[in-house]
This record gives C-alpha cells, structure tokens and sequence, in this order.
C-alpha cells in the first residue's frame, strides 16, 4: 500500500544520486526507505543487499571482490548501520570507479540510525557521500485537501502502514507491534544494554512530558537510575530517530534565557499509542492535546526544511517563548508559534521574544485552511501552506 503515496523526497534523493557516488537514506524503521529505494531502482540496474539477510551476509564473506563484480549496477545496502567495517570497502571501490570516469549513481545505503550515529561509522567516505534523511509522511504527501486526512496523519502518525490502517484500532495495534520491536529487537542489535521494560516506561514518561524540559536526576530517581544513565537512555532514542531533542536558541541575547532543550516523540502516532489515545476524539479530550499538535507540526516542517537550515525554540525567564526558531540563513530567521484552536491567540511575549531575537518572518500554524494577517507583521498559516513556503526557499 505504501506504492500509493509518493514520498516527496524522492526527486531529491535521485537528483543527489546522480552527483553523489553514496548517498544515506535514514530514517527509522518501516517509514518506507525499502519501499522508495525500490522506486528508484527501477529505472536502473540494480542489486539489492539485506544486511538483516543471512544469505545476503554470506555474499559479503568478502565483500570487496562481490562487490567488485556488480560495479556496474546501483548497489542498494539495506540497514548499513548492521556493518559499519563496510564503509572502508565502499571507499575502495567508489575510488577505483572515479577513476573509470563513474561519479554517481553507485551505492544508496539505508540506515536506522541518525546521520551523527552513522556518521562516526562513515569518517571513511568523507567527500563520496550525502546523507539524506526520510521523515514519516507529511501534510504534503496525503489527501489533505480535507480536514480529516489531516487528523487521520495526525492520530496515526506517518508510518505509511499505521496510516494507511483499515480503522484506527488496527493502526493503533500497529504501532504497539513496532514499539515492542525497537525495545526488544532493534536496541539490543545496537549494542545498547537496556531492560526493555525500563526503557518502555521511560518512552511513556517522555511522552507525559511532550515538547518540555527533561529533569533527569528525576526521572532517574522514578526508574531507579542516576541521571547519567537516564541521558544514555535518551541518547539511544535519539539516535534510533525516535525522539527529537530541540535545543534553545544560543545567540547573544542579553536575557536570561532557559538553556536545557526540549524534548519531542517524533511520530505522533507512536505518542498517542504510548499514552493510550486510540482515537480522534479521546486525542481531543486529552491533556496533551496541544503538545502532541506542537510536536505534530514541528515533525512537518522538519521534513521539508533544506539541509543548511538550523532549527531551535527560544524561551526567555520571563516567560517570552517562540516553539520554533528557523534559521534558514543568515539573512533569513522565521518564529513560528503553533495553535492547534482555528481561532489562534497569540501572547505578547511571543511578539517580544520577535523582537528579541530580530526575526525577520512570523508565523503561527493553526488547526484551520486558510492564510491571514493579525497585525505586528505576523501571518496565521494552515500547516500545509507553510510546508509549500518552505519547498519554495529550499
């Protein structure tokens, strides 16, 4: 079913692929990086490897002469961060192709784990490779031109299996399939030593605590961890792209500032389901409404930002907050408040916390379709028209 979605990302990744002796698709798990490497393999001859698949390890015995003999194919390694000794091997060979006159179009590699989890593996392939990383689905990518597709993406989440689900319940049922198979299967085949019922329950503390500070001495003190540990835990969910740390704006400003960064489950589906919500209207009734829409939006706009774009919230003491912070350049920083009510409100310490940090475009995301202005230079904006504003300065 996921064939029925055509993922936005893919010009990009094929544009990279032509200039790009390796490019990284990561993403996490089921988000669709097989299903779109598949997509773009089709117009070429390709060989496909599964570092998951005990016969396609036992080709890679040595994979330097396998590899060798299909240098004329795109090569297609799923799950790479299983083998990072591959990148010196991948270096070899892009090399010797180079000097064949072969630039592009060599090796897409699919990765679990965040670019700085698989770059450390991949210091080899400096300079002969592009990482690119695969969001779950956004507004742009489903039938939004109704309200409910919106909320639908929003319940469920962008897994394209969760989203696609039959009814809600199967979604929901799911979602709590692939949560069980990071805590049980994935984190473990990282490396990564951590009970899986410790680490359930601390996912579902994060979630209680959507688009917040963290205390970590006291969520330790709940699970019967020091703080250290707890930061660990938090590192391992960040690095399987499962939870977003948003960090504070850091320019000179001269306020006290609140300098610990907020955390984020990025799929909201996978929140709603490790905080019991099965559907639209229990999500409606639930205090963390209008942190799982803040997180909802945030995931959306990250999907489209360009490579070269940095993202942060800024918070004053007193109280003057700004949810997103987008330094497109160095010219060019947009504040975005996010709203999820169709009649938005904005306080005054976000037009203070503008003026703070000179943001040269202000915005506030709403639950609604259409596009206005509400004075101080500030326009309210349906999520997917911003996405589309975006595109356009990417």
């Amino acid at each position: 079913m996921q064939g029925m979605l055509k993922r936005w990302i893919t010009d990009k990744v094929e544009r990279t692929m032509q200039h790009t002796p390796a490019v990284a698709l990561l993403g996490p798990r089921q988000v669709g990086k097989t299903t779109l490497a598949q997509t773009l393999a089709e117009n070429r001859s390709a060989l496909y490897l599964d570092l998951e698949n005990p016969e396609d390890l036992i080709k890679l015995s040595d994979p330097y002469a396998f590899l060798s003999m299909h240098s004329d194919k795109l090569i297609i390694v799923d799950e790479i961060q299983r083998s990072p000794d591959l990148f010196m091997v991948l270096r070899g060979l892009i090399d010797k192709n180079r000097r064949t006159g072969r630039k592009g179009d060599q090796f897409l590699l699919l990765g679990s784990a965040s670019i700085d989890l698989l770059r450390q593996s991949s210091e080899s392939l400096a300079g002969r490779i592009s990482y690119i990383e695969l969001s779950g689905l956004n507004v742009l990518e489903v039938s939004s031109s109704k309200p409910e597709d919106i909320h639908r993406l929003w319940l469920r989440g962008g897994f394209p299996e969760s989203y696609l689900a039959t009814a809600d319940s199967v979604s929901m049922d799911w979602l709590e399939n692939l949560i069980r198979t990071y805590l049980e299967r994935d984190v473990p085949q990282m490396g990564f030593r951590v009970p899986a019922v410790r680490l359930r329950r601390l996912w579902t503390m994060l979630a209680h605590l959507q688009g917040e500070s963290v205390n970590f001495s006291k969520l330790g003190g709940n699970l019967e961890v020091d703080g250290k540990t707890i930061a660990s835990y938090i590192d391992i969910l960040v690095d399987l792209l499962l939870l977003r740390r948003l960090e504070p704006w850091h320019a000179n400003v001269k306020k006290r500032l609140i300098k610990s960064p907020h955390f984020y489950i990025r799929d909201s589906g996978i929140l709603h389901r490790l905080l019991g919500i099965s559907n639209y209207d229990s999500l409606l009734s639930n205090p963390v409404l209008g942190k799982s829409w803040e997180g909802f939006v945030i995931e959306n706009i990250f999907s489209v930002l360009p490579n070269q774009a940095e993202a942060y919230f800024y918070r004053t003491a007193a109280g003057a907050e700004i949810d997103l912070l987008l330094k497109l350049s160095s010219r060019e920083l947009w504040a975005i408040e996010i709203k999820n009510s169709v009649a938005p409100k904005v306080k005054k310490g976000f037009h203070l916390a503008c003026e703070d940090v000179k943001a040269t475009r202000k915005f506030v995301v709403y639950g609604g379709t259409d596009e206005f202005p509400i004075g101080n230079g500030t326009v309210v904006i349906a999520l997917k028209n911003l996405l589309t504003t975006l595109q356009e300065v990417a």
